[in-house]
This record gives structure tokens, sequence and C-alpha cells, in this order.
């Protein structure tokens, strides 16, 4: 039975006390859950050296565009000061310290946050990384931050993230695969638990999106049709090296992206299309004039933006980083 609620704070309210209930099932225990020093060579241990020579040699045979991606991938990971922050600027939320929105945003932040202290050592031990340059480009995210499309709306924010998400679970599958088979296993292992996390918590934002579409099937919907009017960025879009400018570095990273398969047009088209059927876009009732305007738009833009896809030429490697050093 379907509960009419008043105002987005009341839907909100309503979303957030689902927040806290599902968190032991999309979050995992301190504790028990995997940290970086799991797989990183062990400073405490005589083998110290001898690890990292080893690690060293296996990340020797990356390609160029996977050293890359892999990098762009470990600064959007390390700019989480700015999501927490943006998230907590978000209207009609509860900022009590016990609220679903905070207990999950705190949480989410600390479970996102091994994946860029893992990569980033990562990094740093495998010789291949100009790492000041890199940390140049880390504080300039941070600084610069992002406008994503989704203003102070929650429900655009979910959008945003069930998307995101997402795409960054096929990124980090993606270079697990790529690294594999370029002979680095440990990375391999390394992004295949990051993909695991991010799929995980995917899952809990396309749920918590699933919640406001049940009582509040209009706006949810309008919410999800302006996302995909202004399109999806992703949270490193406004990417930069030193010397540039705002977002100058970032074509050039999803150029790389492109030409490994990492991440594609058609995958974006792919996503758009998992929502539609998580939602049940296309059976939900109750929408006003509106709605079923907005809905009219979401269903037919994956058929259109694919034939774009289909016709777009893969980038060619014309552009050498500042972060890489061999």
């Amino acid at each position: 039975m379907k509960i009419n609620f008043g105002s987005r704070k009341e839907v909100l309210s309503h979303v957030e006390k689902y927040m806290l209930k599902m968190m032991p099932t999309y979050l995992k225990p301190i504790d028990t859950n995997w940290q970086p020093s799991d797989f990183l060579p062990d400073s405490t241990s005589e083998s110290f050296y001898q690890d990292i020579k080893i690690l060293k040699e296996n990340a020797k045979d990356l390609s160029y565009d996977l050293v890359a991606v892999l990098i762009g991938d470990t600064i959007t990971e390390e700019a989480l000061p700015t999501y927490e922050s943006w998230l907590m600027t978000m209207d009609n939320i509860s900022r009590d310290e016990e609220s679903g929105w905070v207990k999950w945003n705190r949480s989410w932040t600390a479970e996102e946050n091994r994946h860029g202290d893992l990569l980033n050592k990562y990094l740093y031990l495998s010789g291949r990384v100009d790492m000041r340059q890199m940390e140049i480009s880390t504080q300039y995210l941070i600084a610069d931050g992002f406008d994503i499309g989704t203003g102070h709306d929650p429900y655009r924010n979910f959008v945003y993230t069930s998307f995101q998400e997402l795409a960054t679970n096929i990124s980090h599958r993606r270079v697990a695969s790529l690294a594999k088979k370029d002979g680095d296993v440990l990375l391999s292992k390394m992004c295949g638990v990051i993909a695991a996390d991010e799929l995980r918590h995917a899952k809990a934002y396309k749920d918590f999106m699933s919640k406001i579409f049940e009582v509040d099937p209009n706006e949810a919907m309008i919410a999800f049709e302006d996302m995909m009017r202004k399109k999806i960025v992703m949270p490193a879009h406004f990417l930069r090296e030193m010397g540039l400018k705002i977002g100058q570095t970032f074509g050039h990273f999803t150029d790389a992206a492109q030409r490994l398969g990492v991440y594609t047009a058609v995958d974006y088209v792919e996503i758009m299309q998992q929502l539609i059927e998580e939602w049940k876009i296309d059976s939900m009732k109750e929408l006003n004039e509106a709605g079923e305007k907005a809905r009219d738009y979401i269903m037919n833009l994956p058929d259109r933006l694919l034939r774009v896809a289909e016709r777009m030429k893969n980038p060619t490697m014309d552009y050498k980083f500042s972060w890489i050093n061999a």
C-alpha cells in the first residue's frame, strides 16, 4: 500500500530510517573488513625489500594507458573529502548524529577511503609514477571541488550515486582483468576487491532510490530524467595537471579508458538500461502528466545514445601525462 507523504522532508525521513536498517547489509564490519596492508608489502617483514622488488618487476609490463587510467582512478578515489562534504549539503536531510544520512555518509566514506590508500601506496612502490605530479593533481581536484548537476537535491543525488558506483565497479573490474593479463596478479586482486565494494555500494544507492520511487514516483521520475538530460559526469571531470586549466586532463584520461575498453560510451548506455530495469520505470504507476513525460524521455534515451556510441571512433593516443615516470 502506497504511503502518501506531504513533503520531501517526510520522504527523506522515511528513507533515512530504511538506510539505518540496511547499513549492515550494504557495509561490512570494520574489524573484519580488508585493509590496504593486507595486500601491500609488510614493512616489518625481513622480506620487505624483496617484496617491493617483485612488485616493481610485475608493474613494469603494465601498458601506458593502463597506468594512466589507474592513476586517474586513484586520484578520483583520493578526492573523498569533496564527496563527503557534498553529501552533507543536501536539502531536507537530517543532520542529527544518529540519523540514517549522517551514519551512512560517514560509514560509506570510511569504506571508500581504503581504495585510495591502497592504490596510492601501490603506485608509489611501483616506480612507474611521478608521485609529486600525481599528488598535485589530487590536491587540485579536492581544491577545485565539482559540479555534478545534482544541486542540493537528495533525489538527484541518489540517481547520480547509483549510476556512478556502477561505473566505478566496471572501471576497477576491467583494470583488474587487464592487470592480470599484463602479469600483475597483485594489482588485479587489489582492483578486484575495490570493484566488489563499489558494486555493493551501487546496490545500496539503487535500493535507496527505489524507496523514493515507491513513495514519491513523480518527483523521483523527474529527478531521473533531469540527470539523464544533463548526462552523468564523472567525479573527476575537473581533473587537471600542474599548469593546466580545470578539466583539461580529464578528456585525455577518458580517452585512455575508452581505448582500453575500461569504460566506454556503450557502458554508459548499459548502466542507464540497468537502472531503468532496476527501478521498473516502464511499469511504474500513479504518474501524473509531468511524470509520464519524464518517463517517455528516459525510455527513449538508451536507443538514441547507443546509436551515437556505435558511431564513435576510438581515440588515438597522442598525449603524455606528467604523472607517468616510465
